[in-house]
């Protein structure tokens, strides 16, 4: 049996923000697609990439403000395994739906949802935790963990096919070659990518916790995590796309960064000065 101990009063539904979070998200995401539209055989463009890191930032809002959802029935201590939980059932989606080109953004969406779906069902009636928000608070986050990484591949790599997470272009002794190792995949970079989207999503919620809790303050410091994320990312990738295209990541990365870590500050102040009135715990008598 659970207790719902915290109600989120006023602010935004949670339905709203999960449905602008798909929206922005897979919007995101297929404007990264520019890069294949947009390349020759001659060239090829990953101008575009930095919308792979937006996404990120979209996506890690709508899963931040699902765990809140689903730890305000009394499981904070499992807010760091919600992140990874998430993380290791959409990578599994992402990668499945890398193999169907243009859908794989939708693809993935499905798969995760239908795998966190499953999970959601197995903790309710066969562990028997019997939280009312779990099957769906696990459908949304499998699907969350599924399209951040998406995104962070589109980043990184400036698409999010299977071919270009697997291979890239090398040269060895002047003569062009297709190398397997310096990939999103072969190099290892999906691990960071899984760890930086994971702490990022469990992070907010757990720094902001409490009786002071406020909704946007969460959200703005969702934002400034993902941001900060997408820094790592950006540095990365100017291993596997165009320094110009990589800086542009970097740079916009950046912008967003400062932008959210100030107006969180300026949230984090606001509620402190809410709270100085408040008189402390009186001693008890005799201790």
């Amino acid at each position: 049996m659970s207790v719902k101990v915290e109600v989120i009063e006023g602010g935004i539904p949670h339905n709203k923000i999960m449905i602008a979070g798909v929206i922005c998200t897979l919007v995101c995401i297929y404007l990264t697609y520019l890069n294949v539209i947009l390349s020759t055989p001659l060239q090829t463009v990953t101008l575009f990439s930095f919308f792979g890191g937006l996404a990120v930032v979209a996506a890690l809002i709508w899963g931040s403000h699902t765990i809140k959802v689903l730890c305000s029935y009394g499981i904070g201590t499992g807010v760091p395994s919600a992140g990874m939980i998430a993380f290791g059932s959409g990578v599994i989606a992402m990668l499945l739906a890398t193999k169907f080109g243009m859908l794989a953004p939708i693809v993935a969406l499905v798969l995760a949802a239908v795998i966190g779906f499953i999970l959601g069902y197995v903790s309710n009636n066969i562990l028997n935790m019997k939280i009312p928000a779990m099957v769906q608070a696990l459908t949304e986050m499998a699907v969350v963990g599924a399209l951040t990484v998406m995104g962070f591949a589109a980043l990184i790599t400036g698409g999010f096919s299977f071919v270009g997470l697997t291979t890239s272009k090398a040269v060895f002794m002047g003569l062009p070659m297709t190398s397997y190792g310096n990939s999103f995949l072969g190099g290892g970079l999906i691990a960071v990518a899984f760890l930086l989207g994971a702490i990022a999503i469990q992070h907010p919620f757990n720094a902001c916790l409490g009786p002071g809790w406020k909704q946007d303050r969460m959200l703005m410091l969702t934002a400034e995590c993902g941001f900060l994320s997408m820094i790592v990312a950006a540095i990365m990738s100017f291993a596997l796309i165009n320094a110009g295209s990589a800086l542009i990541s970097l740079v916009i990365a950046i912008i967003g960064w400062v932008y959210t870590y100030g107006e969180y500050m300026a949230m984090s102040k606001r509620d402190a000065a809410a709270w100085l009135d408040s008189k402390p715990i009186p001693d008890t008598e005799g201790h």
